[in-house]
């Protein structure tokens, strides 16, 4: 199984069996290696080569991770938890499905390889690391720019990658001028010595050579006259990555070859705004907006017709030749991919006031085709979130000349809407923060983001954040730019949606009052904003037991939608939504059905089936359905809703979880309770006992199927085991109460979830832990042994070794050493059967054993079995790693 995309092998790959078989020494005596070099040595090439060598093998799952931010590390993983079929991924949250694969890789049996490719921020991506397979058939490769000593912990081991030997550079020109052997003449070792072997500069000349058929001699020519012209571009003391000169001469030749080529003059001012943009790939759409296009025209360098998408097209097919970019036309979202050593030379070489230009094009551009609304395509969103984040990144001041660009927001927005809520909530506070340094904090976009990033707190429940936050910017934006200024209109308006959902609805009411009668005299009664307030107002109304007002104030704004903005309008579609359920509160279920029918109809004709103003109206006519006794029709719209959301939002999204719990909570009215109880246990993450949110879904079905008792004792639960795990540090409690606290949390999920779900054995784990550390081991040993046993018979002895060594050390400490010296052996016996000798298990019994053995002065069983631990690490180095055959 192959999970994420493997690069292919470059032309003229040269294998480097050096490199290879320092590898293998690696992973003789670790399960994890990092290849660390500077830009442009082939990292990632090697990598590739691993990971398509392993799958060549058999290996039964490879995973290629792009790692250069910790967010696409998370997603990676979340959707290989997806295809191997992880316990516990379920599609809650993508950070739950990544915590999912991560266990799964420490448990499962099958082979395994995982690639994290260009690992930048070490520091947060070590969390995320693959834990150890229980096998010694789990292995990790990295490569990594960076050199720091945090390469080498945790185990890791760090194969150095330099440039090619003289004999590979020789080798990778003779192969890759096999259809063109002329050009490679007696001055190849000197043209090859001046490009430093480096093999991404070998890339480069050996295309330019080709391309305009220039032999070694006549291209060193070329290249060492070119380099006092870059020597002030990039000077020594500016290479902090270690590129090195030649790379840049090498560019900058085959730009000027391809700056000559008709459309003449594009090449340059498009390589710099392809460098301006995420390496791994943008859309080829970007290319046809006119901003790009007008921007192209202006900085061709010579008068002539406007630039066209088609020659924008072609240029880049040109770049793609001559190997400065990598243009797939059928590569999606990612069509136009550049090697990051490349974009850095580009901006680097690049004159001010092109870079001036192109950084607002670009901003332009993605701005330009970013969907209407991200649901319609979230795989483009993701790369256009990645892009806007790239060019922020380098283009520093640029994006802020007039204020902020609105494609930061625009950036911002579409986390929200991925229901990426804590990455939102880090994205705004950045926002906020550069607004505030190159604007002033009383500047009026300062202010915007202040109040959309009290936004992203409401979203992410972070609802005292959100508050305190909104009032700031509301009341800031009120003093500095006036009641009926839009950014704070818009500050109360969020302000008024953070105190509903924190269940302050009078002061919702209050505001949400004002801001209606100010959008009422600001932008009229029919301005879609306005219906929109007015809506939001409706819904406080209802949340405060005030349904009438809010009918009347939902009816008002619907007829004011039909008259000024048209029936299918999407705020019409909304407002009408909002009024169907207000009406099914009050009882006019008939009425609703009817209505509803047409409404959901309208909805998916002008909307689409998924999009989420059409997922809530169906949700609406799905409660009428069950309220009116037709439960089969109410649960058919909860399937779609949930097949809806799976497919456009993905597993992890918000909104897929609640329709999974809303669907639950219809199959337990139509008497299918079976069926609704399995649906709501996966709600719960069964790989991370720790994570009390992970009881939030189940709670709210629980409350929503009138479960009244088990939602209570649910969050008695999370209230029990947070006081234990000291999540309110002013309290201090002692043993005796952490004790009755995990025994009636361990009590309270037997009942709920069963007595062998795995939260229930490590909460009742737990108790025996709490005793340990009191010193009380004689009431500790029973409840260790039960969770040993439990975890063996449950889920296998692999997943008890640790649990077992536990029960020996306690049974050490209270001299019950042979009881330990003969649980010890068994467990040994058992993990060299089933995870093999030099797992680091089986190293941790044996090392365990030989500490119980020493303990009864047993000295030369004590020796005996450190030595079996040297001949197996040492037999490991030997064999190198080892490749499961597939499965049959």
């Amino acid at each position: 199984m192959r999970v994420g995309d493997v690069p292919l092998l470059a032309s003229a790959f040269q294998s480097r069996p050096g490199l290879h078989d320092r590898i293998d020494r690696a992973w003789a005596g670790r399960t994890s290696v990092v290849l660390s070099g500077g830009g442009g040595v082939g990292k990632s090439q090697l990598a590739a080569a691993r990971a398509h060598q392993a799958l060549a093998a058999g290996t039964e799952v490879v995973v290629w991770v792009n790692a250069a931010d910790v967010a696409q590390v998370v997603t990676g993983y979340a959707a290989a938890a997806l295809r191997v079929r992880a316990d516990g991924a379920r599609g809650q949250d993508a950070e739950s499905d990544a915590r999912a694969f991560r266990n799964w890789l420490a448990a499962t049996s099958r082979s395994w390889l995982v690639v994290l490719d260009d690992v930048a921020d070490m520091e947060s991506v070590e969390p995320w690391w693959p834990p150890s397979s229980p096998t010694q058939d789990g292995r990790v490769l990295a490569t990594s720019r960076r050199r720091d000593a945090l390469l080498s912990g945790g185990g890791r081991a760090v194969v150095d990658v330099g440039t090619y030997a003289p004999d590979e550079a020789i080798a990778y020109l003779r192969d890759r001028f096999t259809d063109a052997p002329h050009l490679l003449d007696a001055q190849a070792p000197d043209l090859l010595r001046e490009l430093g072997h480096l093999p991404l500069a070998l890339s480069h000349a050996g295309a330019y050579m080709i391309n305009e058929d220039v032999p070694c001699e006549p291209y060193l020519r070329l290249f060492t006259d070119q380099r006092s012209r870059l020597e002030a571009l990039l000077p020594p003391e500016a290479d902090t990555e270690g590129y090195g000169r030649p790379v840049a001469p090498a560019l900058l030749l085959a730009l000027d070859a391809v700056q000559r080529r008709d459309p003449v003059g594009v090449a340059a001012p498009t390589l710099c705004l392809t460098a301006h943009l995420d390496p791994v790939g943008h859309p080829s759409s970007l290319w046809a907006d006119a901003a790009v296009t007008s921007y192209l025209s202006a900085h061709r360098g010579m008068p002539s017709d406007p630039v066209t998408a088609e020659q924008a097209w072609s240029v880049l097919r040109l770049l793609h030749h001559y190997s400065l970019i990598t243009f797939d036309s059928q590569d999606g979202a990612r069509a136009v991919r550049m090697h990051a050593l490349t974009a850095r030379a580009a901006r680097e070489s690049a004159p001010a006031n092109l870079i001036a230009a192109a950084v607002p094009a670009a901003a332009d551009a993605l701005a330009a085709i970013w969907p209407e609304s991200d649901h319609t395509d979230f795989d483009l969103t993701a790369v256009l979130r990645a892009n806007a984040a790239a060019l922020a990144a380098v283009a520093g001041a640029l994006l802020w000349r007039r204020d902020d660009h609105p494609v930061l927001g625009r950036a911002g927005e579409s986390l929200l809407a991925a229901g990426l809520y804590t990455a939102a909530v880090s994205y705004f506070e950045r926002l906020a923060a550069e607004a505030g340094r190159l604007l002033g904090d009383e500047h009026a976009e300062t202010l915007e983001t202040r109040s959309a990033l009290a936004t992203a707190y409401r979203l992410a429940e972070r609802l005292e954040e959100a508050i305190s936050g909104g009032e700031r910017a509301a009341t800031d934006a009120e003093r500095l730019l006036g009641d009926d200024h839009p950014t704070t209109v818009r500050a109360y308006a969020n302000l008024a949606n953070s105190y509903a959902l924190a269940g302050h609805t009078v002061e919702a009411i209050a505001i949400g009052e004002r801001v209606v009668t100010d959008r009422e005299r600001v932008l009229g009664e029919g301005h879609p904003t306005t219906v929109e307030s007015r809506v939001g107002l409706a819904g406080y109304y209802h949340e405060a037991g005030r349904t009438e007002e809010a009918i009347v104030v939902a009816e008002r704004a619907v007829a004011d939608a039909e008259r000024l903005l048209g029936d299918d309008d999407p705020v019409t579609l909304v407002a009408r939504g909002v009024l169907a359920a207000l009406r099914l509160a009050t009882g006019h279920v008939d009425d609703v059905i009817v209505d509803g029918e047409r409404l959901v109809a309208d909805a998916e004709r002008n909307l689409g089936t998924g999009h989420p103003d059409t997922r809530r109206i169906r949700d609406t006519l799905a409660d009428a359905y069950r309220a009116s006794g037709r439960l089969d029709h109410a649960i058919d719209v909860g399937r779609l809703n949930v097949t809806e959301t799976e497919r456009l939002l993905g597993e992890d999204h918000p909104d897929t979880v609640m329709a999974r719990i809303e669907l639950a909570a219809r199959y337990w009215d139509a008497g299918r309770a079976e069926e609704a109880m399995v649906l709501a246990r996966r709600l719960v993450n069964s790989d991370d006992p720790d994570g009390l949110s992970a009881y939030a879904g189940l709670t709210l079905f629980y409350e929503k199927t009138g479960q009244a008792e088990e939602a209570r004792t649910l969050r008695r639960v999370v209230a029990d085991v947070g006081r234990v795990l000291g999540e309110d540090r002013s309290e201090a409690i002692g043993v005796e109460e952490k004790v009755a606290l995990l025994e009636r949390a361990a009590a309270d999920l037997g009942r709920l979830l069963g007595e062998d779900h795995s939260h229930t054995v490590t909460v009742r784990g737990g108790i025996g832990f709490v005793l340990v550390e009191a010193g009380r081991l004689q009431e500790a040993i029973p409840l260790l042994e039960r969770v040993a046993a439990d975890t063996e018979r449950l889920f296998g002895i692999q997943e008890a070794i640790e649990d077992f060594i536990n029960v020996a050390a306690a049974y050490s400490r209270v001299d019950r050493t042979e009881e330990a010296i003969t649980l010890l052996k068994r467990v040994v016996a058992d993990a060299d059967r089933i995870l093999g000798p030099h797992h680091p298990d089986t190293h941790e019994a044996r090392a365990a054993l030989a500490i119980c053995y020493r303990k009864v002065w047993r000295i030369g069983s004590s020796i005996a079995v450190l030595s079996r631990m040297a001949v197996a690490a040492a037999r490991a180095r030997l064999d190198g790693p080892r490749t499961r055959k597939p499965r049959e």
